[in-house]
């Protein structure tokens, strides 16, 4: 058995104790604090109004073929009340219509009740669209689509297509917001009927604005091609609506601007605070017979004139092959056949002409003209018809 400490000694040991105990433990032993967690962005009530309806919607769906559950369904209809329009059905559907974590929701159909219930019992008939008739018309939370604000005025671009079609308007179909448009990438202006910078008008009518991006370099442009610009982006310099890279143009840029340069690179003249090119063809650089001087961006290169080809460094007149005729690529032995068969055909015409076209010698000149080509065509008809065709 432990001994017990003396009498005297456990008043100060409790005491002690206690003390201890009521003192903060070390920052180890204490409980880290909960993270901060950044507030969820509020939802205007609009919204939370939209989503009490849409829920209310679906428990009426869920519901429509739902009954009393007496057992005695006809009874009961015929006594109390048909259960669609009945204050059970309501009561069914008002329970789930909120999720338990939903505060903001259960606040507003606190608010809400007893007009639910009016529009449930007396306005289902004359305002079918219980969004219309909760959130914009009594609760005034809401206004129509394409509209905003306190008195819901039009978005900019016309309730009927607010922002032009390319953005969205700010506190749309809310009681609040600024109505500002909040253009998609392309699209600028009060209500997005502008193209915006890099961006050019492909499409336009009365109603309808269609912007496509201008090439690479090009700030402002009046098509897509590389010839087309307008303005050029920074460290870019404008020259015969081209945007050269102003660190090939330039020796230094001095910043935003066209073509701010503070030296030009060889091959470009500087103009005020631009570097344009140089046209090295203005002046006799290209010293070769039947050469011409083509300019480029920053340079010059020398070509040949037309009609003349580069050999060996000089520039030669291109000869132009003559047609050869049609026996030009003919061997002397072929020439012979031939001869022979225009001697053959000779004599069989005149032996059929002393016979004064009697049938025997008709048919011996037709088949020895046959017999004939068909020899000759047959050496040479590969080269006979490659020949015609192209003309020889």
């Amino acid at each position: 058995m432990a001994s017990l400490p003396p009498r005297g000694l456990v008043p100060p040991l409790l005491w002690g104790l206690s003390l201890f105990l009521s003192l903060p433990g070390p920052v180890w032993l204490q409980p880290s604090p909960s993270p901060q967690s950044s507030p969820p962005t509020e939802l205007h009530p609009c919204h939370t109004c939209r989503g009490l309806v849409d829920s209310f919607n679906k428990g009426l769906e869920r519901t429509i073929r739902d009954n009393f559950g007496g057992g005695n369904t006809a009874w009961e209809e015929e006594k109390l009340s048909k259960y669609k329009d009945s204050e059970t059905r309501l009561v069914e559907v008002l329970e789930s219509v909120c999720s338990k974590s939903d505060f903001e929701c259960h606040r507003l159909l606190e608010l809400s009740e007893e007009l639910v219930e009016s529009w449930w019992f007396h306005k289902q008939q004359e305002a079918p669209d219980l969004f219309q008739w909760l959130c914009s018309d009594s609760l005034k939370l809401c206004c129509p689509s394409g509209t905003f604000g306190p008195s819901c005025l039009p978005c900019p671009g016309g309730a009927e297509n607010p922002c032009g079609g390319h953005g969205r308007c700010e506190g749309e179909g809310t009681r609040g917001g600024s109505g500002h448009c909040d253009c998609q990438a392309g699209y600028g202006g009060e209500a997005c009927g502008q193209c915006g910078l890099g961006y050019f008008e492909a499409e336009r009518n009365a109603s309808h604005l269609v912007c496509s991006a201008c090439f690479g370099p090009c700030a402002r442009c009046s098509g897509p091609e590389e010839s087309n610009c307008l303005q050029c982006k920074k460290g870019w310099a404008l020259h015969h609506l081209k945007c050269v890279d102003c660190a090939k143009a330039c020796l230094g840029c001095m910043g935003a601007g066209p073509g701010r340069c503070k030296k030009c690179s060889p091959g470009y003249q500087q103009v005020g605070s631009k570097c344009l090119d140089v046209d090295e063809c203005e002046t006799e650089v290209c010293p070769g017979e039947n050469e011409q001087c083509e300019n480029t961006e920053g340079s010059y290169r020398c070509v040949c004139a037309e009609g003349y080809k580069q050999m060996e460094g000089v520039c030669v007149k291109e000869q132009i092959p003559e047609s050869a005729g049609f026996f030009s690529e003919m061997t002397e032995d072929e020439l012979v056949v031939l001869q022979q068969m225009f001697f053959g055909v000779i004599i069989c015409a005149l032996a059929t002409l002393a016979a004064k076209g009697d049938l025997v010698f008709t048919a011996i000149f037709i088949g020895a003209v046959a017999a004939m080509t068909g020899y000759w065509l047959s050496e040479r008809s590969d080269r006979v018809l490659e020949g015609f065709i192209k003309g020889r």
